[in-house]
């Protein structure tokens, strides 16, 4: 099999990561059209995620924010955004990279993307693969699954597990 050396799999994450961006910035500037609203997991171990202690021990591996009625101060940056939003009555601020990204999903259009995130032990010197390194990867090992789109669902919740998204076609959701 030919070696990709051109790394395709992690251009296309990169352009498809650009959406989330745009959309945000949008958002940030204007505020929510019509219906739309987000549904955002990131993996809550990547270096730059900062999130409150109480948050973090709730959420060790991954977390859901909703982007929809309450949220403040959405600030989007080139590799990241930051935004407040309101947990148990209490208003606390995120800061999430947008590599820490591994789902975004508008159910007021049923528009998703999913990502694989390599999450590099950088302050125990390993890579997740559990090899040893000196600095953190350039590249993920192994390459992740590439970015694919996902059918959103009516209402995520609890009852939802990673992986288990609908794989679809975005010729789907287009108006015909």
């Amino acid at each position: 099999m030919p070696v990709d050396q051109i790394r395709y799999d992690l251009l296309t994450q990169d352009a498809l990561r650009n959406v989330i961006r745009t959309v945000l910035t949008e958002v940030a500037i204007r505020g929510l059209p019509g219906d739309h609203h987000f549904y955002i997991t990131f993996d809550t171990r990547i270096d730059g995620v900062r999130l409150p202690a109480r948050l973090k021990a709730s959420y060790p591996l991954e977390m859901t924010i909703v982007l929809q009625h309450r949220f403040w101060d959405l600030e989007v940056g080139e590799d990241d955004f930051e935004v407040g939003l309101e947990f148990n009555g209490i208003l606390e601020h995120l800061h999430i990279p947008f590599r820490a990204v591994k789902a975004f999903i508008d159910p007021s259009v049923q528009f998703g993307l999913q990502f694989a995130v390599d999450r590099v032990e950088e302050a125990q010197g390993t890579r997740a693969d559990g090899t040893e390194t000196a600095k953190p990867a350039v590249e993920p090992l192994p390459a992740p699954e590439p970015a694919r789109a996902i059918a959103a669902p009516d209402e995520p919740g609890p009852a939802q597990e990673e992986g288990s998204a609908e794989v679809v076609r975005l010729d789907r959701f287009r108006k015909k």
